[in-house]
């Protein structure tokens, strides 16, 4: 059944395609979150942007 809906789903993407400013603003999305995660494991994304080790506090009811 899911592969159903991407079917018809890809089928819709064919006959009506984004525009080219839809593909760069995706491209440009997936290079920052690419290039975010590259500093992170080198080791150069900056202490303060770092999340602190440990469960995050919980909210009270």
């Amino acid at each position: 059944m899911n592969n159903l809906i991407w079917l018809l789903r890809a089928s819709k993407w064919a006959r009506n395609p984004p525009s080219a400013r839809m593909v760069k603003l995706v491209l440009l999305v997936v290079a920052a979150g690419l290039s975010i995660a590259v500093l992170e494991w080198l080791e150069l994304w900056p202490d303060w942007a770092r999340l602190e080790e440990g469960r995050a506090p919980r909210i009270p009811r």
